[in-house]
């Protein structure tokens, strides 16, 4: 599972992480930017790899493929 923390002060936000590296950039962000602030916010998580996987890449090919089979059908 990956995690996004999100800052209670401001619009930082970390990218999708393990628990353990997103808590660790969280508390880095307050002591550089909120020093003497303990770390709040929310935090984000999701079951899905969203670093990477196709998306949609793969429903485009298909769809690609098919516009050109059916124009080679055509002629």
């Amino acid at each position: 599972m990956r995690y996004r923390y999100w800052c209670g002060e401001c619009g930082f936000r970390t990218a999708w992480l393990p628990e353990s590296d997103g808590e660790r950039q969280q508390i880095e962000h307050y002591a550089g930017k909120h020093p003497g602030t303990p770390p709040g916010g929310h935090v984000e998580s999701s079951r899905r790899n969203p670093d990477g996987g196709p998306g949609c890449v793969h429903l485009l090919a298909v769809v690609v493929l098919l516009l050109l089979i059916a124009a080679a059908c055509h002629r």
